[in-house]
């Protein structure tokens, strides 16, 4: 099984910065792409952005610019950091990583459990 935890949401002012978190554990022989998304209210969830294991990343066009996303292989960590922050980012954030458990073994989706970021003055 594995568990990914994230830290790092909160309430922040526009034009402010926010670093999100997302750490891996359990039984993990290698993770490949990482990625973030966010889910406002009454909207669909959207794909912020992703890097994949050769370190390669993509960006929703809402973000470029403004967040980088990046990861630590050693650490099973994904960052999200946001810069120049507005309140239409405001959602709650969920990492995914897509984690081979074992040689042999198809890789599978794993979430964490979500971190809010509100926006707002």
């Amino acid at each position: 099984q594995v568990h990914l935890v994230e830290s790092g949401g909160g309430l922040v002012q526009p034009g402010g910065s926010l670093r999100l978190s997302c750490a891996a554990s359990g039984s993990i022989f290698s993770i490949y792409t990482m990625a973030w998304y966010r889910q406002a209210p009454g909207k669909q969830r959207e794909l912020v952005a992703q890097i994949f294991s050769a370190g390669r990343r993509n960006y929703a066009d809402s973000v470029k610019g403004r967040f980088t996303i990046s990861r630590d292989n050693t650490e099973n960590t994904v960052y999200l950091q946001m810069n120049s922050l507005k309140p239409e980012d405001t959602a709650v954030y969920s990492c995914k990583m897509i984690v081979s458990i074992s040689v042999g073994m198809s890789p599978t989706d794993y979430w964490g459990q979500g971190t809010q970021v509100t926006v707002s003055s």
